[in-house]
């Protein structure tokens, strides 16, 4: 087993002063392989800018130019999430949701 030891201890993470953002480790272990590229981006993207009930406003065009992807390349990413019931959408809110349980059924969100 690899010994773990701090490389830069002056440069230890901590919880952000203002904000709220984290990923579940769950989320690449069982639900990213089954994404696109694209969808794993913006799920990374709106769980950094989304308070801590995981709400975000960001249209799709800021979407876009933070990302520099296209604006139609963050719809199919934000719909790929949605199926897959990581996200809820209804404009002009998106929110990043608990991971579901696998092996239960998913609800599915209007895009």
């Amino acid at each position: 087993m690899i010994e773990k030891r701090l490389l830069a201890t002056d440069r230890v993470r901590r919880p952000p002063l203002e904000g709220f953002s984290w990923i579940d480790r769950r989320f690449l272990r069982d639900f990213a392989s089954g994404l696109s590229r694209d969808a794993v981006f913006l799920y990374f993207f709106l769980a950094a800018i989304s308070d801590k009930q995981g709400l975000s406003f960001y249209s799709d065009a800021t979407i876009a130019v933070r990302l520099r992807m296209r604006e139609e390349d963050v719809v199919a990413a934000r719909d790929d999430l949605v199926v897959h019931d990581l996200v809820a959408y209804q404009a002009p809110l998106t929110q990043v949701l608990s991971l579901p349980k696998l092996g239960v059924e998913r609800r599915r969100w209007a895009c």
